[in-house]
């Protein structure tokens, strides 16, 4: 009689995902993450091809979190660009070993900034309709502008060199965007 699999791909992939989010991406070896989710090495790779199988599926379920910190973030700025760059800066501060493995670690896959960022829900395009509508000629233009700026405050945020409030990010954002516009 065939031994029954105690442990799924989904378990693994799990632990593997927790074990990023905890402790970074860097800490994920074969052995950590067996002891992590309690059983031998074999189970992972009789479900992944390798490690860098296993990572690319993590980097995938991370994305998917992303996309629901983001469905679920307070919208209710109605300047384009601020309300995913809150959500991009807040996630930087409360997730940061993910957001270090999805925006500044090397890509993984054929994800780019844009499809990162645009994920599921269709955010960037979103963003970009808005400030379409309100009659910015080149919102690609302004959308890299104000990136460099929310990219480089999430990043601070980690190093723990951003010290603005919520509201204080916000006001910064909204006037970086009037300021890129009338430009």
């Amino acid at each position: 009689m065939a031994r029954k699999e105690i442990i799924s791909k989904n378990d693994i992939l799990t632990a593997a995902f927790n074990m990023t989010r905890e402790k970074g991406i860097e800490e994920v070896t074969a052995r950590k993450l067996a002891a992590y989710a309690g059983c031998s090495t074999q189970p992972i790779f009789r479900n992944f091809e390798n490690m860098e199988d296993c990572y690319l599926q993590v980097f995938e379920k991370s994305l998917y979190f992303f996309d629901d910190f983001y469905e679920k973030f307070d919208k209710s700025s109605h300047i384009p660009f601020v309300n995913l760059g809150l959500a991009y800066i807040t996630f930087a501060q409360k997730e940061s070993n993910l957001f270090s493995f999805l925006f500044i670690k090397g890509d993984r896959g054929d994800y780019n900034l844009y499809s990162k960022l645009n994920g599921r829900t269709g955010a960037v395009k979103t963003e970009m309709n808005m400030a379409t509508e309100e009659g910015v000629s080149s919102p690609e233009s302004i959308f890299m502008k104000m990136w460099m700026l929310i990219h480089g405050a999430a990043c601070m945020s980690i190093t723990g060199d951003f010290d603005l409030s919520y509201a204080e990010t916000r006001i910064q954002l909204e006037e970086a965007y009037k300021a890129f516009v009338r430009r």
